[in-house]
Formats: C-alpha cells, sequence, structure tokens
C-alpha cells in the first residue's frame, strides 16, 4: 500500500492524490510492477526500511505491507 509521508504523519493517497493531474484515473498514484509512474525513487531510509519515492508534486510516497 502506498502512502504518503508528511511531518512525520502518514497520509492517505486517496486523500491527496485525488485532485492530482498526474495520478490515474482512479485518483491514485501511477502505481504499476513496484515503479512510481508519477515520480521517482529517492532510495531507501536505511536496512529494513521501504523505498522512499518523491512525485512530482514534491510529496514523499513509501510502499508498505
Amino acid at each position: 500500500m502506498l502512502v504518503i509521508l508528511q511531518n512525520e504523519q502518514l497520509l492517505s493517497t486517496e486523500k491527496v492524490c485525488n485532485g492530482c493531474l498526474m495520478a490515474n484515473h482512479g485518483g491514485t498514484p501511477r502505481w504499476q510492477k513496484g515503479k512510481l509512474g508519477c515520480g521517482q525513487c529517492l532510495g531507501k531510509l536505511g536496512q529494513n526500511q521501504p523505498t522512499v519515492y518523491q512525485c512530482q508534486m514534491g510529496f514523499h510516497l513509501v510502499n508498505i505491507e
């Protein structure tokens, strides 16, 4: 599940991405096969930590399970 990190909070992508022009038709990030189509990979936060992505609007996203 993709979530947005902001000020040490986890935000739902549905709430943030719903009005974004870069989002898919469902109002969620363009996430396919482990890649963010509307942003770039920034790397891992640390060992055993999730990979961080930055969308084109500047939000930081992580994929948590």
